[in-house]
């Protein structure tokens, strides 16, 4: 009998329709997961669940707007309705700035960013930490960037927002580590995903970013970064607790 190390978790992960995230949902899935897949297109949310149901593994498809105040909470009530737990939660969804540096930066861009990038995971895992905690535990796995380390690698809204969800995962870990709550985050390089830039770029915001790309090995697999995922939430990593793991193939040692 294979030995699946994620046999009857519970996960949530958003931003599942594509890229990092359906590679993570397709992998934990594999493992033995109830995947629930989050996204806001609901043609990709349909294509992923078929995807994984069709061997027979467990998924169910939720379409949310997580921008919005309300639905992050709204998409852990609803899984916890319907499942009656939460073991692993992964915030991946997030969306990019164009490349804007702050002169640029409209109030709208700002808010719908930051909404989606860092207030999103703030309130899905305020929502969902009080139902780890009653049933004895769970995961929380944030995707960052190395944007949040450094000041080049995006605009201005892009780069506060991941530099936010690197201290939320930090202060997760810190409060809640003793409750049986693990809260890390990935640190990802560039990846083969159809994010893009979010917009027509700016035309600064290019320049200081092609000064970074020139040092940038070689782009990530979906997949690739997805095998991190599944260590960081399974028991195998079990003393690993508030680390932020760049995944870069090494760009940010240039």
């Amino acid at each position: 009998m294979i030995d699946l190390i994620l046999d009857g978790k519970v996960a949530v992960i958003t931003g599942a329709g594509s890229g990092v995230g359906r590679a993570m949902a397709n992998l934990f899935a594999k493992q033995g997961s109830d995947v629930t897949v989050v996204d806001v297109v609901s043609s990709r949310v349909d294509e992923v669940v078929r995807e994984i149901t069709r061997p027979g593994r467990q998924a169910v498809g939720v379409v949310r707007d997580l921008s919005t105040r309300s639905e992050p909470e709204a998409m852990i009530d609803e899984v916890v309705k319907r499942q009656g737990r939460i073991d692993i939660l992964c915030n991946n969804a997030g969306i990019m700035d164009a490349a804007k540096p702050v002169a640029e930066t409209s109030d709208e861009l700002w808010d719908r960013v930051m909404n989606t990038n860092l207030a999103a995971p703030f309130r899905a895992s305020r929502r969902a930490i009080p139902v780890m905690i009653e049933q004895g535990g769970g995961v929380i796995l944030n995707t960052a960037s190395v944007a949040g380390l450094f000041g080049g690698r995006a605009g201005a809204a892009y780069t506060v927002s991941k530099h936010g969800l690197i201290g939320l995962t930090r202060n997760i870990a810190v409060a809640y580590g003793n409750k049986g709550i693990r809260c890390n985050a990935m640190v990802l390089g560039a990846v083969k995903t159809a994010i893009g830039l979010g917009g027509d770029p700016s035309p600064l915001g290019l320049e200081n970013l092609n000064k970074t790309m020139a040092t940038m090995p070689r782009m990530a697999e979906p997949e690739e970064i997805a095998k991190l995922a599944l260590f960081l939430v399974s028991n195998e990593s079990s003393f690993v607790n508030g680390s932020c793991v760049t995944i870069d193939a090494g760009w940010t040692d240039y």
